[in-house]
């Protein structure tokens, strides 16, 4: 209870305010969080998720995760990603799934801070093998709101899901607005 006192007051001295879907009245999702444009969305993903008591994990460039303060960042609920070899990620996080009830996933489909003409489809599989649904969630910089969209689940169309899921962020402004999705 104090952990949300603590970072609902850090979000509003911040002035954010969070709309959208309640991301506590389901018990599995994989989250898209975009856009994903500076480290300072870690920050901000922090007081979000803290502020509602929600125990949202994120992935994570696995070189965040080394010493010295690597193991902050698993602290606080990261998971490390090493993107430089396969590990079969997507069927470890189904994995994680089947084997926490309880237990959403933040993930950047940008996959990088820098400006993409295109996302990543790993959450869509992701979420696809682990039978979980989607939901996206936006930082708008501009607005100082975090919007979550309503869930729903990934289906057949992996075309159809990453065009979905760019529109949904398209024009969003990032901390750095020039790498934001267009």
């Amino acid at each position: 209870m104090l952990r949300k006192l603590f970072w609902n007051g850090v979000r509003k001295i911040a002035g954010w305010k969070i709309e959208g879907f309640d991301i506590n009245s389901i018990p599995q999702a994989v989250i898209t969080v975009a856009p994903h444009t500076s480290g300072w969305d870690v920050i901000v993903g922090l007081f979000t998720r803290g502020s509602q008591g929600s125990d949202i994990r994120f992935l994570g460039k696995h070189t965040l995760f080394k010493p010295p303060h690597g193991f902050i960042f698993k602290w606080l609920g990261g998971m490390p990603v090493d993107r430089t070899k396969s590990t079969h990620l997507v069927d470890t996080v189904a994995n994680y799934f089947r084997v926490h009830k309880e237990l959403k996933i933040a993930i950047a489909p940008e996959g990088t801070r820098k400006k993409v003409d295109s996302l990543k489809s790993g959450f869509y599989y992701m979420a696809k093998k682990a039978n979980v649904p989607i939901v996206m969630a936006k930082f708008d910089y501009e607005h100082k709101t975090m919007t979550y969209s309503e869930p729903f689940m990934p289906g057949d169309d992996v075309d159809a899901v990453l065009k979905k899921v760019w529109d949904y962020y398209k024009g969003v402004k990032g901390y750095v607005p020039e790498y934001s999705i267009e």
